[in-house]
Parts: C-alpha cells; sequence; structure tokens
C-alpha cells in the first residue's frame, strides 16, 4: 500500500530525468543542465520538439485564458468535451484526461497531452473558469481561445502567453 501512495503523489518513482541527475534543486541555476547524449531536441520527429520562431528557440508556448461570464462550468463531461476539442483543434496528441466535481460546485482538472497539458478549475457559481493551455511542438494551442468560447458559452475571455524555455536551447547549445 505504501507504493500505491506513493506513486500517486509522484514520490519514489525513477525516470529518466531522476536517474540522469537531472532534478534541480532551489539553488541550481536556472541554465545548469546538459542535453542528454544522442537526444535531438529539435528533431521535428518528436511531438514535444522544441519550436523555432523568428530566430527564437522555445520549449512551447502556454496559455493562460480566463473564461468569464461563462456557462455549463460545473458540468464535468462538458469540461472534459472542451478538452477534447481543443486537443484536436490545435492538433495536439490526447494521452490521458482527469477531472474531479467539488461539492457543492466546481470542476479541476487536466488532459495530459504528448506535447504537454491543458488543466482547468472553476468556479461556476461567478460563471468564471482559469484554464492553462501548454503546447509544444507543431500543435496551435492559440486555436483553443475559440474552442472555450463557444464551450462555455461566452465572449469574455482574457488571455495571456508566455514562451516557456525561450533561450534555454540555444544556451546548451552554444
Amino acid at each position: 500500500m505504501e507504493n500505491a501512495n506513493r506513486f500517486q503523489l509522484g514520490t519514489g518513482l525513477e525516470t529518466a530525468a531522476q536517474t540522469e541527475g537531472f532534478c534541480r534543486g532551489a539553488n541550481d541555476s536556472a541554465h545548469s543542465f546538459e542535453i542528454i547524449a544522442g537526444t535531438d531536441v529539435l528533431s521535428e520527429d518528436r511531438d514535444d520538439h522544441f519550436i523555432r520562431e523568428d530566430g527564437i528557440i522555445y520549449a512551447g508556448n502556454h496559455l493562460i485564458i480566463e473564461v468569464e461570464n461563462g456557462t455549463g462550468l460545473d458540468d464535468e463531461a462538458l469540461i472534459q468535451q472542451a478538452f477534447r476539442d481543443c486537443v484536436e483543434v490545435c492538433g495536439a496528441t490526447l494521452l490521458h484526461i482527469h477531472t474531479h466535481k467539488f461539492s457543492p460546485q466546481g470542476v479541476s482538472g487536466v488532459a495530459v497531452l504528448a506535447e504537454s497539458h491543458i488543466s482547468c478549475h472553476t468556479w461556476p457559481e461567478i460563471g468564471y473558469g482559469a484554464f492553462d493551455v501548454f503546447m509544444c511542438g507543431d500543435a496551435q494551442p492559440s486555436k483553443a481561445v475559440s474552442v472555450l468560447k463557444n464551450a462555455f458559452k461566452t465572449s469574455t475571455v482574457h488571455v495571456k502567453s508566455l514562451r516557456r524555455g525561450e533561450g534555454l536551447v540555444a544556451e546548451a547549445l552554444a
């Protein structure tokens, strides 16, 4: 039972990152890593390849999407379908969806993608949903905005965009 609990917490699991010594502590430099020999993070054969755009190399686009005046934000099945629709429209690869319905209201969820993830937490009592859409490779996360507008029947959506990992690969390859 102890191993099952550790698995649920994500501790005690061996991954390539851990076995290769790539986990960083709080005191490690933000750029202190090595690219694993033989790994081509720029290879477009990978679903999660780095993006090259306007002479910049970065891991992926992370959109913070805030839905206001939305309806259906307490509907777990609707949120799961919105995740699926986002994945399809954005050209991503769905690996797994997990959602949780709160009592008396609200839903939290995540869609794990080959290209990263989509996540949400909702406050249906005020018509608010907080969504994260992070995708790398050839996926197009900006297309998720219209999907979420339609799914939750609102025109009030705010979007902030971040380029994750900008500069890391260029510095590592230099």
